[in-house]
């Protein structure tokens, strides 16, 4: 289920509120951090996989 313009207002709303206007910009750092780690390992299984099955033929 996509998540419509509304709700990620709210979930900002409420990040701001449980986290202060201060750490947000350290937590988006991280999460993006975290996202950009975790592409690069699913493309490294991913390059594994078709390597794989070049050497099969």
């Amino acid at each position: 289920m996509p998540l419509g313009p509304g709700s990620l207002i709210l979930i900002a709303i409420v990040a701001l509120l449980i986290f202060g206007p201060k750490k947000l910009p350290e937590l988006g750092k991280a999460m993006g951090n975290t996202l950009r780690e975790f592409k690069n390992a699913t493309k490294g299984l991913a390059d594994d996989d078709d390597t794989k099955d070049k050497d099969a033929k």
